[in-house]
C-alpha cells in the first residue's frame, strides 16, 4: 500500500485506540492520533484516510468539509449513519486485519481515481496524453493510467502491441510525464539497423575502431543522457547484441566500440515489440534474462479492432490535426462513420492515419460519404448520388456543345443547321431543335446497337434522361 500518506485516527476510548495503532503499525501504515478539536486541520490535510471512532459528534459535516479525504466510520454512535459518499464502513468493534485492509485499499483507490485536478497537478502533461492517446474506452483509459503511474519512476518499461497501434506514442507519453522530460527522447528502430552496425549505433565508436571509422562518434546511449532511450522492435535485436545490452542495463555503464573508457548510462530505457517474446525465448531467439530485465513494467497497447468505439474520436482528432498542420481536412457523413466502424483495421491507427491523408488529397475540405471511401472500407449498403438537373439546363448544354467551335468537322445535319440562314418569315426554333435532338438520339442509338447506356455515353447524358427523352419523342426500335 501507499505509505506516503498518514492515517489519522480519532478514538477517545484508550483500549480501542491502542488496538487501532497496533494493527495499523503492523501492516506498515503511519498513524497519527488527533483529538476531536483538531479536526479542522483535516480540511487541508493530505492523508490516506481518517478513521473516525468515538469522539466526533458530526461526522458527516466534517466529511462534507473535506471531500478529498475518505472516512472510515468506526463509531459506536448510531447517529453517525453512512450518509456521505466519502464515508465508508461501519468498522465493527471486533474488526480484524482483513476487514481493515479492505477498507484501506478502498481509500487508496479513492485517491487514485478521484475525478479532480489532483492527477493533473501531479502529471502536468496529462491533458496532452489524452490528445495523443485518444479513446474513451476502458482499455485506453487503463493504458493512460499505467503511463501516469510508471512515468514518475525510473523503471524499465516494455510496450507490447501490434504494428501501428502507437507504441512510440506511449513511449513519448512516458517520457513527457517523467522527471526526464527536459532531457532528450532518442528512438532507435532495432530492426532497421544491420546487426553488425547496431553496437556502434547504440554505444558509439572511437576513431579507427573499424574500417571507415574516420572519427569518434557518440552512440544513442550518449545522445540520450539525462533522457529516455526508446528501443523499438527489440525482438529483432541479434542475440550477441542482446548480451551487451543486458550488461549495460545491469551495470549502467558502457564503452564505445574500440574504446576503453567507461561511460555512465544515465538513461531510462523503454523498449517495444510486436513479437511474442515469450515464444521467442522458447525458440532460443531471445534471452530470458534480458526479457525480465526489460519487462519490469509491461504496457500492452490494444489493437484498434479491440476498441472500435474509439474510431469516431480518432477520426475527429486526426482530421483536426491534418487541418491544423496542412490547412486541409475532411468531414464524414453518418453513413461513412458507420461503415468505418465496421472495418477491422489490420494496420491499426497507422492505417487510419493513412486513410485520412488519402481522403484529404482526394476530397479536400469536403463531406465524405460511403461511395467516396476506397472499396475495402465500404461496409454498408449505399447508392452513389445521381442528381437530377432541370431539362432546360440539359438542353442548353447540349445545344452549346453542338454550336460551339470545334476542330472536328461537323456532320451534314449539324453543318446544315449551323450554315442555314434565317428565312424572312422566321423559323420554328423549338421544332428545329427538337428535330436536331431526335436526329442525334437516333444516330447514337444506331451506333450503339440500341444499347441505351452506351448511347447515353455518346450523348454525354445520364441513361435515365435518355430514356425519358425516348419516351417523350416516341423513339423506339422497330
Amino acid at each position: 500500500m501507499t505509505k506516503t500518506r498518514i492515517v489519522y485516527l480519532i478514538e477517545q476510548q484508550p483500549e480501542r485506540r491502542q488496538h487501532f495503532e497496533t494493527v495499523l503499525t503492523f501492516i506498515g501504515e503511519t498513524v497519527e492520533v488527533i483529538s476531536p478539536s483538531d479536526t479542522l486541520k483535516l480540511c487541508a490535510a493530505d492523508a490516506l484516510c481518517v478513521i473516525a471512532g468515538n469522539g466526533i459528534e458530526n461526522l458527516h459535516k466534517l466529511a462534507g468539509d473535506a471531500p478529498h479525504l475518505p472516512f472510515i466510520c468506526a463509531s459506536d454512535d448510531p447517529h453517525n449513519a453512512l450518509q456521505k459518499a466519502n464515508v465508508i464502513g461501519p468498522l465493527e468493534k471486533s474488526f480484524d486485519y482483513s476487514s481493515l485492509s479492505n477498507m484501506l485499499h478502498y481509500c487508496q483507490a479513492y485517491h487514485q481515481q478521484m475525478p479532480t485536478k489532483a492527477a493533473r497537478k501531479r502529471h502536468p502533461g496529462g491533458g496532452k496524453l489524452e490528445q495523443t492517446l485518444v479513446g474513451n474506452g476502458r482499455t485506453m483509459k487503463h493504458v493512460r493510467q499505467l503511463i501516469e503511474q510508471v512515468a514518475v519512476t525510473e523503471a524499465n518499461v516494455l510496450i507490447l502491441g501490434e504494428s501501428g497501434t502507437g507504441k512510440e506514442v506511449v513511449a513519448r507519453g512516458i517520457h513527457d510525464l517523467s522527471g526526464r522530460s527536459n532531457g532528450p527522447f532518442v528512438p532507435v528502430n532495432c530492426g532497421a539497423i544491420p546487426g553488425d552496425l547496431l553496437e556502434s549505433e547504440l554505444f558509439g565508436h572511437e576513431k579507427g575502431a573499424f574500417t571507415g571509422a574516420i572519427g569518434a562518434r557518440k552512440g544513442r546511449f550518449e545522445l540520450a543522457q539525462g533522457g529516455t532511450l526508446f528501443l523499438d522492435e527489440i525482438g529483432d535485436m541479434p542475440l550477441p547484441m542482446q548480451v551487451k545490452l543486458l550488461r549495460v542495463l545491469q551495470e549502467r555503464i558502457f564503452e564505445r566500440v574500440g574504446g576503453s573508457k567507461s561511460i555512465i548510462a544515465d538513461v531510462r530505457v523503454v523498449a517495444a515489440t510486436h513479437r511474442e517474446l515469450e515464444q521467442m525465448i522458447i525458440d532460443g531467439k531471445f534471452r530470458e534474462d534480458l526479457y525480465y530485465r526489460l519487462n519490469v513494467f509491461p504496457i500492452e497497447v490494444p489493437a484498434l479492432r479491440e476498441r472500435q468505439e474509439d474510431v469516431p474520436l480518432l477520426l475527429q482528432e486526426l482530421t483536426q490535426r491534418f487541418k491544423k498542420e496542412r490547412g486541409v481536412g475532411v468531414r464524414f457523413t453518418e453513413r461513412a462513420l458507420e461503415s468505418l466502424s465496421y472495418h477491422r483495421w489490420p494496420g491499426n491507427v497507422r492505417e487510419l492515419t493513412n486513410l485520412i491523408e488519402r481522403l484529404t488529397i482526394m476530397h479536400p475540405d469536403s463531406l465524405v460519404d460511403v461511395p467516396d471511401l476506397p472499396p475495402k472500407y465500404q461496409h454498408v449498403e449505399h447508392d452513389a448520388p445521381t442528381p437530377d438537373y432541370p431539362e432546360e439546363m440539359l438542353e442548353r448544354e447540349a445545344l452549346s456543345a453542338i454550336f460551339s467551335e470545334t476542330d472536328e468537322e461537323p456532320d451534314d445535319e449539324t453543318h446544315s443547321a449551323i450554315d442555314s440562314e434565317l428565312p424572312d418569315d422566321g423559323v420554328n426554333l423549338k421544332g428545329m431543335l427538337t428535330e436536331i435532338e431526335t436526329g442525334m438520339i437516333a444516330q447514337a442509338l444506331d451506333k450503339s446497337d440500341w444499347v441505351v447506356a452506351k448511347a447515353a455515353d455518346l450523348l454525354s447524358m445520364r441513361r435515365t434522361t435518355l430514356v425519358e427523352k425516348m419516351k417523350k419523342y416516341g423513339i423506339q426500335k422497330d
